[in-house]
């Protein structure tokens, strides 16, 4: 779940939200990646809202890609990043009550759920029920 991309994707609006992103990164606020298969953008994982060691993971992926683990690949790999390279104390990340997949892929994680919240959805144009997560780095590895 991306709070800032829309869903599904649009391309005008997707390259604006990589226009930013440039400047988001140099000061350490935002860090977005492109998932990428057979040459073509078939989803996103991002952190953003950085800021005093903690930061939300969110993504998404083509309804065509799912089932194949590239959900998981893409978030294992950010939330690696975000614990190890920038040593985030905190990650939050959140999925709409009705995809348990994305709860089970952040379970998987390493992720504990939060609680549940009704939250407005930018993608469906409406409040849904939103499952949040978070995880927190072990304060003796930092």
């Amino acid at each position: 779940m991306l709070s800032l991309a829309s869903y599904p994707p649009d391309r005008k609006e997707i390259e604006q939200f990589f226009a930013k992103h440039q400047h988001q990164w140099e000061i350490g606020q935002a860090y977005r990646f492109a998932v990428v298969l057979g040459g073509e953008m078939v989803g996103l994982v991002d952190l953003d809202g950085i800021d005093d060691r903690k930061g939300t993971l969110g993504y998404w992926l083509d309804r065509a890609v799912w089932g194949h683990g590239y959900a998981f690949e893409a978030a294992q790999s950010v939330t690696r990043f975000a614990m190890e390279t920038l040593r985030l104390l905190k990650v939050r990340a959140g999925h709409a009550h009705d995809n348990p997949a994305s709860g089970r892929i952040l379970t998987m994680l390493g992720f504990n759920r939060l609680d549940v919240v009704e939250h407005f959805s930018r993608p469906r144009n409406e409040y849904i029920s939103q499952c949040r997560y978070i995880m927190v780095s072990d304060p003796v590895d930092i």
